[in-house]
């Protein structure tokens, strides 16, 4: 009679000696464990196996034997335990190894076991038996850690977290993933380790393109086909590189031997092969070098990689589930889930709804890559749609299109100021669910001028000041837009009427000449964003005056008010820094570098006490929270990715609702989508310019 058991091993009599039927919880597969103590597949027809990858089979005439027969089915794997990677590791002195939670959720690690080239795997004592979303947690590894040696990470049921291997010395003093904690290039650090913290201050200055590989997109169906990208500027050979699966009885595989004409990536290109081990759910892919270095690894739950699991941003970003495989292609992030190691799960909520006609949405153009040390977006997964369909059409831009600058009003947190570049301002609020225009204010928004009531101000950021005035930047006059007009207006949005006029303006198109050039490309790369950042927090923070080489002393500037003004030049990704007086003057502060690029919006966020510069697509999605270091300047301290389910658009405007707004520990946060494209005609988010998400507190 047949009986339905779980179990681990079986015995039988083989032609050689007693030969087990060893049940791999990490690849829920049966292997035959033979009397040389080798672990390897098997058909299992001899054993009469009718199914032979499940936790639970119907076995005739087979007994279960040795310590596992009493014991139950082991228990499942934890939420998001994909999105824990090894973050860094070094073989000396207390061989220490730390782990990077890249998902928005903590993932518990109870149980869990580490092991290294013996894969014997063995328990250790965590600094935490729960890593925060955005966290790390350190332990000293119970095996020790030598050169040439590798380190595998187990969940508590078995399953293959993550992997890293090293060749001789390379773990000393530490092997770091460089270019973003998480997902960075694997390589050797030349400056003390940064366990328990982000790995860039450890990191050498520039990657080299052979460490610029990545796994970009992998299948678990059809022929199980991976995709590798080369994000480097030089073409890398990779005609000895190897793969190897979850299943740690697999020998690695090369890379040429399932691709022969894969030899080398040329710099920017892409090359596929198929997976000789065959993938599936609860599954990773692992790739070394010639020297048996970790290049790059994804892990993946089940419905993971179905149709395939892909970067977004391409090349750079998180894994997350695709609705369509590219491969050999440039990613299309046309999903809505993640289930890639490193990848976030999550929905792209609302959306929908026909096109008005004159309604036309753009296309994304310029997009680049995130700057190295970029993390995973820190705040919920979901985000939702939150306007109506060509909700901003206006007299001068029928089209819907180019809402840009957002800022949240500090003293009334459910309006949510709007700049369209068109010289439109829009106060939003909340209306079931979706940001709609204040009736009271103007249903339709309101045209702005340049002084005199004169021009179409090519409206770009919008910023709230210590007055409760609105400061909007423009970067040409749309009526001659060949001809650069970088400034700063002052608006009160108490005054009546349907169109506003500044109650001051400062022009600074004289101290950008390399804009003035009678191009209107060049015009258009002027001020995107503005933050207005109290003198509070400049002098909390020791800032020093570039002007007086000393602390920032605000009385050394009685005109200027209780703030300065960042404004960010898409040009080149600077911040200038500026006191704007009341006699229509301003004094300027120099310029701020973000590390980036370009910069489309600007804000001061009081929650984090840090200084926020956006970049759209043309840098990978990125945010910059920017603080003073000890020497009394403003640097990057932290860059952040969008969530994974946004598109790459031309998202030029960022705002994170007031502290104050906080419900369960996040915030709001909404972008706008200056050419309301979303994933393209036919989606949902198809000519929507709003999306709304949660930051944390």
């Amino acid at each position: 009679m047949s009986k339905a058991v779980s179990i681990v091993a079986v015995t039988r009599a083989g032609r050689s000696g007693a030969e087990q039927l060893v049940f791999s919880r990490s690849t829920r597969c049966f292997h035959v464990l033979s009397p040389e103590f080798r672990l390897v597949p098997t058909s299992y027809s001899r054993f009469g196996v009718a199914s032979i990858c499940a936790a639970a089979l119907t076995f005739s005439g087979l007994v279960a034997t040795g310590l596992f027969a009493a014991q139950p089915a082991a228990a499942a794997d934890p939420a998001g335990y994909q999105n824990v990677r090894i973050n860094e590791v070094t073989s000396s002195n207390s061989d220490t190894v730390e782990l990077y939670n890249t998902g928005s959720a903590a993932v518990s690690i109870s149980g869990w076991k580490t092991s290294d080239d013996s894969f014997s795997p063995q328990s250790f004592t965590p600094s935490a038996t729960t890593i925060a979303a955005g966290g790390f947690v350190t332990f000293n590894s119970p095996k020790g850690l030598g050169d040439s040696d590798k380190l595998v990470i187990w969940t508590a049921d078995g399953t293959v977290v993550d992997r890293v291997e090293w060749a001789t010395n390379g773990a000393k003093p530490a092997m770091a993933r460089c270019g973003g904690d998480g997902t960075g290039a694997w390589m050797t650090t030349t400056a003390a380790t940064t366990f328990g913290a982000a790995n860039g201050s450890g990191c050498p200055s520039s990657i080299p393109s052979a460490s610029q590989v990545r796994i970009n997109e992998v299948t678990s169906e059809g022929a199980d086909t991976v995709e590798l990208y080369n994000g480097g500027t030089s073409a890398v050979g990779i005609g000895s590189w190897k793969y190897v699966d979850n299943d740690t009885s697999h020998s690695p595989v090369s890379v040429a031997s399932s691709s022969p004409n894969a030899t080398s990536i040329p710099a920017g290109g892409y090359v596929t092969f198929n997976s000789a081990l065959g993938l599936g759910d609860n599954d990773s892919l692992f790739l070394t070098d010639s020297s048996g270095n970790s290049v790059d690894s994804v892990t993946w739950a089940t419905g993971g990689a179905k149709p395939s699991d892909e970067r977004c941003a391409n090349g750079t970003g998180w894994f997350r589930t695709s609705t369509t495989a590219t491969l050999a292609t440039a990613n299309s992030c046309s999903g809505g889930g993640g289930g890639g190691g490193g990848g976030q799960t999550g929905r792209l909520l609302g959306g929908g709804g026909s096109l008005t006609s004159g309604c036309t949405p753009e296309a994304p153009s310029g997009t680049g890559t995130a700057p190295a040390g970029t993390s995973a977006w820190p705040g919920g997964l979901d985000v939702t749609i939150t306007d109506d369909v060509c909700a901003f059409t206006t007299s001068t831009g029928p089209e819907s299109r180019d809402v840009s600058g957002l800022a949240f009003d500090p003293a009334n947190p459910s309006v949510l100021w709007a700049a369209k570049n068109k010289n439109w301002l829009y106060k939003l609020v909340k209306s079931n669910g979706k940001w709609v225009p204040d009736p009271t204010w103007s249903a339709t928004g309101k045209q702005i001028r340049f002084a005199g009531g004169s021009g179409q101000p090519d409206s770009e950021g919008v910023t709230v000041g210590g007055n409760g005035h609105l400061y909007v930047t423009s970067e040409r006059d749309n009526a001659g837009n060949t001809v650069a007009k970088d400034t700063i207006m002052e608006f009160d949005p108490a005054a009546s009427g349907s169109t506003l006029t500044p109650v001051h303006q400062w022009d600074m198109t004289s101290q950008f000449p390399q804009l003035d050039t009678g191009s209107k490309d060049d015009a258009n790369l002027g001020f995107e964003g503005v933050g207005y950042v109290p003198d509070s927090w400049l002098t909390a923070n020791g800032w020093t005056d570039p002007l007086t080489h000393a602390a920032y002393n605000p009385a050394n500037y009685p005109l200027h008010g209780a703030g300065l003004f960042f404004a960010g030049l898409e040009w080149d990704g600077t911040l200038h820094v500026y006191g704007l007086n009341s006699d229509g003057s301003f004094t300027t502060f120099g310029a701020v570098s973000t590390g980036k690029a370009s910069v489309m919006d600007v804000m001061f966020d009081a929650g984090t006490q840090r200084i926020v510069a956006t970049c759209d697509n043309t840098c990978g999605e990125t945010h910059t929270f920017m603080k003073v270091d000890a020497a009394g300047a403003i640097v990057p301290d932290a860059t952040y990715t969008n969530p994974a389910v946004m598109p790459v658009d031309n998202l030029e405007g960022f705002a994170i609702a007031p502290k104050s707004t906080c419900v369960s520990g996040f915030r709001e946060a909404v972008w706008s989508d200056d050419g309301i494209y979303g994933f393209g005609s036919g989606s949902s988010s198809y000519g929507h310019a709003l999306y709304s998400g949660t930051f944390p507190c």
